[in-house]
């Protein structure tokens, strides 16, 4: 046991969790932004914008995570010249957050979608009888309240992210499942111990945002 501790702290693994977290937490961000775009587009009135939502949706959903940050890392940047940072190391850091983001915004706008049903109808049709149009009435009434209703697949969808940020490996981002690689590459006889290890870090992370989630769409639910 010992042993195992000494080969733990030879490596950085809070940094690489760190990596995780920034990685979660900015795409997150741009994710929920893009998603509640393309939510707003697929209720929109408009026939285009509806179709248009619902093609980003069905197109991005279905293509592995892996795949679109591959073409973040081999198209994006090397042959589209799109740079989001002058160092290699945060340059890829940022176009694995792309990558997260444009996939991730597809579940985004449908767990929002599905908050939107719960919103009754006649909550929009109070607000057009009062004058107002499709924007400050998805804005003021129906967008509001379909958050409250989208509040526990919006949670799932986060917790998605925070496991999906390891496919960053795929193109050299230092988190910690390219960590893990090179931990049981150097030391293959703890690689049942490590494994276990990264997965308890995971677990870790997971469960405290499973329960904010579940306490916030209970309390709203009651005080719906």
């Amino acid at each position: 046991m010992s042993d195992f501790l000494e080969v733990l702290s030879n490596y950085d693994i809070a940094g690489a969790y760190w990596l995780n977290l920034k990685l979660a937490f900015f795409s997150g961000i741009i994710a929920l932004i893009l998603g509640t775009i393309l939510a707003m587009m697929r209720i929109s009135p408009l026939p285009s914008l509806q179709w248009a939502g619902a093609a980003y949706v069905n197109v991005v959903r279905n293509i592995p995570l892996t795949v679109v940050m591959m073409f973040a890392a081999f198209v994006l940047w090397p042959q589209l010249g799109v740079q989001f940072a002058e160092k290699f190391a945060d340059n890829f850091f940022w176009l694995a957050v792309w990558a997260l983001s444009v996939y991730t915004a597809s579940f985004v706008c449908e767990s929002i979608r599905s908050g939107v049903n719960t919103v009754p109808l006649g909550q929009a049709e109070a607000a057009r009888a009062i004058g107002l149009s499709f924007l400050p009435a998805a804005r003021q009434v129906i967008m509001p309240q379909a958050f409250r209703g989208a509040i526990a697949p919006l949670g799932n969808t986060f917790i998605a992210l925070i496991k999906n940020t390891t496919v960053a490996a795929a193109i050299s981002v230092s988190e910690i499942s390219l960590l893990m690689k090179g931990m049981v590459e150097a030391h293959g006889n703890y690689v049942i111990p490590i494994f276990l290890t990264v997965a308890a870090g995971f677990v870790v992370i997971v469960i405290p945002v499973g329960l904010v989630v579940t306490y916030l769409s209970q309390r709203l639910a009651v005080s719906r």
